[in-house]
């Protein structure tokens, strides 16, 4: 596990903790990196990323768990966030429903995309483990 230490740490471990959207990129069966923009949820050593079943990138996951994590960078190309480590089907974490600290960050945004939890829950209920193993950026 990266250590999240000194400015440049402290401030990928807040964007871990606000921010509302992350890259997701995974590797194709083809060798090709396939990055996904994705809702997570930092919970202090590993992202959870809920995801539609049968989608590309838990294929991918299967096949390949090497994965990466980044932000945007700001409109100057700076605030660089990049987590180099490898992801996983869990099989271990409720559902969205029962996800307290999902909910409080996403119920609105939830809302928002004309969806209730419940049916956010049925469509979103595989779940992607990934732990990162490397933090790099500036």
């Amino acid at each position: 596990m990266p250590e999240f230490t000194g400015e440049f740490g402290q401030r990928a471990a807040e964007r871990l903790r606000t921010e509302e959207v992350i890259w997701l990129t995974t590797v194709g069966n083809d060798g090709m990196p396939q990055p996904s923009p994705v809702w997570f949820l930092w919970e202090g050593e590993t992202a959870i990323i809920y995801s539609r079943p049968a989608t590309p990138k838990l294929r991918n996951v299967t096949r390949h768990p090497q994965v990466a994590l980044n932000f945007n960078s700001d409109s100057g190309g700076d605030n660089i966030i990049i987590l180099i480590g490898t992801a996983e089907i869990a099989t271990d974490i409720p559902p969205v429903t029962a996800h307290a600290s999902y909910l409080a960050k996403y119920g609105t945004a939830i809302t928002r995309i004309g969806m209730t939890p419940e049916r956010f829950a049925a469509e979103y209920s595989a779940v992607i483990r990934v732990t990162p193993t490397k933090l790099r950026g500036h």
